[in-house]
């Protein structure tokens, strides 16, 4: 058998030239999208199907390239100070266009002095993979909130109004340290990588952590614990 080292070197080169690809043909997409005017439901649909499932794609394309990294210890962690209303403004921005042809409403509730100390660009591969997903399923809206806990410790959450998450998904959310079914979607890689660059992000004895729930009568919550 030939080395694996090499082979995985190729395998990561690829993804990093299909996402780069994707990249280009996200931000063609974007332009149609918002220069084409929208006369139904049905091309409405059609336009949310192409944007939000090109979004995934280039996810999971960015996970993957990032769990090879972590698998190599090659993603340290470049921990800032970030004023998190304004942190969450960009992410919901930045899923703008999404939300207006699924026809979401955003609110975003924080305390615009709240500061947190963790690593920008990882945190925010992990939101907005969640905002995506929460597109997906939402009927009318999404929440986005941030407290301070413990210690100094900031919560996100993000909360919508559609049905749920399967019962399989908030099993696997109790041990995504040990593993998880990858048969299932990138929707559970998503979550691998949020557990696991959540778990990098420490203060003392304390780690990362996320947790998923089902709110009553109906919606879903991700909540996000940086120390």
């Amino acid at each position: 058998m030939h080395d694996q080292a090499p082979t995985s070197l190729l395998l990561a080169s690829s993804v990093h030239d299909i996402k780069n690809s994707l990249g280009m043909l996200l931000n063609t997409l974007d332009s149609v999208i918002e220069t084409t005017p929208i006369n139904s439901d049905l091309q409405r649909h059609q336009f949310a199907t192409l944007r939000g499932e090109a979004a995934r794609i280039n996810n999971s394309l960015i996970y993957l390239l990032g769990l090879y990294r972590l698998q190599r210890h090659e993603l340290p962690l470049q921990i800032q100070a970030v004023y998190v209303a304004d942190f969450l403004d960009e992410q919901i921005a930045a899923n703008e266009l999404l939300f207006s042809i699924r026809q979401i409403s955003v609110q975003r509730d924080c305390d615009e002095a709240l500061a947190g100390y963790f690593d920008p660009t990882l945190i925010a591969g992990i939101i907005g993979n969640v905002l995506v997903n929460a597109a997906r399923y939402a009927s009318k809206s999404i929440r986005v909130s941030a407290i301070e806990g413990d210690k100094g410790s900031v919560a996100i959450e993000i909360c919508d109004d559609g049905p749920g998450f399967p019962e399989k998904m908030l099993e696997s959310s109790h041990h995504t340290q040990r593993g998880i079914d990858f048969n299932s979607g990138s929707t559970n890689l998503g979550l691998f990588f949020a557990a696991e660059v959540a778990h990098l992000h420490r203060r003392g004895n304390q780690h990362g952590v996320i947790e998923l729930s089902n709110l009553s009568p109906n919606g879903s919550r991700f909540k996000l614990i940086l120390p």
